[in-house]
């Protein structure tokens, strides 16, 4: 759960980023901002919908996904694709990989840097126009590997 404090820094830096970028501070900006911080989990669009609705009820799913993606461009959330699942969204936009686990779904943070450079070379090389690279580490989490 994040403190006040937290709260306030947070919306600080989304707002920042929003006015460096000519954007506008709204409240339904800084409420699903809020909302997926106080998630504190990969999320997707639909559950920050149901978190957001109870502080904005005539939010709408193409607003939430419209703020994400402005969000994602401004840094301050990342886009997490897993497969064929839906697009989870998480609040710690500063570089680092995922663990998926195949039985329950869980997505978990791995803290470790990766040299992806040759995997970015190889897609430029196909004559794609790659922005970056993540690694997504697939398994049984530590829960489900003890039920096997």
């Amino acid at each position: 759960m994040t403190s006040a404090t937290d709260s306030r820094a947070h919306d600080a830096e989304v707002s920042a980023a929003l006015r460096a970028r000519g954007g506008r501070v709204t409240s339904q900006r800084l409420i699903l901002h809020r909302a997926l911080r106080e998630l504190d989990r990969h999320a997707t669009a639909e559950e920050l919908l149901r978190v957001a609705s109870e502080r904005l009820p005539n939010l709408s799913l193409p607003t939430v996904y419209a703020t994400l993606e402005l969000f994602e461009e401004l840094g301050v959330v990342r886009r997490v694709a897993v497969g064929s699942g839906p697009v989870l969204w998480d609040p710690r936009p500063e570089p680092h990989q995922h663990f998926a686990c195949r039985r329950c779904g869980r997505i978990l943070d791995l803290d470790v840097r990766v040299r992806a450079g040759a995997a970015i070379e190889a897609a430029r090389a196909a004559g794609h126009a790659p922005d970056g690279a993540q690694l997504l580490v697939m398994g049984l989490c530590d829960a489900c590997s003890r039920d096997t």
